[in-house]
C-alpha cells in the first residue's frame, strides 16, 4: 500500500512531552510520574498505559460548583507513549516554574501530575456580583500542555507597557501580573457589549510577564450534549464573561 499518510509518522523525542504535529501531543510515561489529561483526550498510545478517573477533593467539587471553573482529568500512569489531542486544536507545551501560570481551564489538555491548581477570581472594576472572570491557577513546577483555536498572539507585558485583551480570548498569562475585567462604557451599561460594536469584557495586564491569546473569541465545544443546552456545549461557566457574553446574546 502507498500513500502520502505514510509521511505522518510518529515522531521520536527524547522529551517527556513533545508536540507530534501541531495538533497533537505525545507524552512518554516511565512509570514513575503520572500526567493528567483531559477526560476523553487520548487518541492513541503504545505500551502498558492505565486510564484512571482523577478524585477531585470537596474544595475542589465546591469550586467547581460555585464558578463552572476547573478541570475534569484522568490520570495516566504505566509505561509508554500515549498521544493527545482535542478538536484538532493547536497545542503548546509550557514549562511552568515558581512564577506560576492563570490559565482558562477550557484551554488545558494535559499536565504533569505533580503541579497545584487552585480556582481564582478575576474583580471587575465595577465590583457587580457575577461580573467577573473566574481562572484557574497553576503552580509548582512541571509541564502544562495548553490548546487554542489556532495559532496564538504571546504579548509580553512590562512595567511601562500593559496590555488589554478581549475576555473571550485570552487563554493564559503569567499569574504574577496585576490583572483587573473592565469595560470601556459607563457602568449603567456594563452588562452589555460596547455600543454596537460587539466588544464587551476585557482583561487589563501590569506588571512583568506575558499574556496568551488566541485569534477567536468564542471556544470550541468542549462537552458536546445538545441535551445540556449552549452552556454546556460551549463549556462555559455560569459567571465568567463566556456565560455573561451568552446570557446577553440571548436577552
Amino acid at each position: 500500500m502507498q500513500s502520502s499518510l505514510f509521511s505522518h509518522g510518529e515522531q521520536q523525542s527524547q522529551e517527556r512531552y513533545a508536540v507530534q504535529n501541531p495538533q497533537l501531543l505525545r507524552v512518554a510515561l516511565t512509570g514513575h510520574d503520572d500526567v493528567l489529561a483531559r477526560k476523553g483526550a487520548m487518541v492513541a498510545y503504545q505500551g502498558l498505559i492505565d486510564f484512571d478517573g482523577e478524585y477531585q477533593t470537596s474544595s475542589q467539587r465546591r469550586a467547581r460548583a460555585n464558578t463552572g471553573e476547573g478541570l475534569d482529568l484522568m490520570r495516566c500512569s504505566g509505561q509508554g507513549t500515549v498521544y493527545f489531542a482535542n478538536l484538532a486544536q493547536y497545542v503548546h507545551v509550557v514549562d511552568v516554574d515558581q512564577e506560576g501560570m492563570t490559565v482558562d481551564s477550557a484551554y488545558v489538555l494535559a499536565l504533569d501530575s505533580a503541579l497545584h491548581t487552585e480556582v481564582i477570581a478575576v474583580d471587575s472594576q465595577y465590583g457587580i456580583s457575577g461580573s467577573g472572570k473566574y481562572q484557574l491557577n497553576i503552580s509548582g513546577r512541571g509541564k502544562v500542555a495548553l490548546m487554542t483555536s489556532g495559532q496564538p498572539l504571546m504579548m509580553h507585558v512590562t512595567p511601562d507597557k500593559y496590555v488589554n485583551v478581549d475576555a473571550d480570548a485570552i487563554v493564559a498569562w503569567s499569574s504574577g501580573l496585576r490583572v483587573q475585567m473592565q469595560a470601556q462604557t459607563h457602568s449603567s451599561n456594563v452588562r452589555r457589549r460596547r455600543g454596537n460594536t460587539g466588544e464587551g469584557w476585557e482583561l487589563s495586564f501590569l506588571g512583568q510577564g506575558f499574556a496568551l491569546v488566541q485569534p477567536s473569541e468564542v471556544m470550541p465545544p468542549q462537552h458536546a450534549d445538545l441535551g445540556q443546552g449552549v452552556r454546556a456545549q460551549y463549556g462555559v461557566g455560569q459567571h465568567g464573561s463566556h456565560a455573561q457574553n451568552q446570557n446577553n446574546a440571548w436577552n
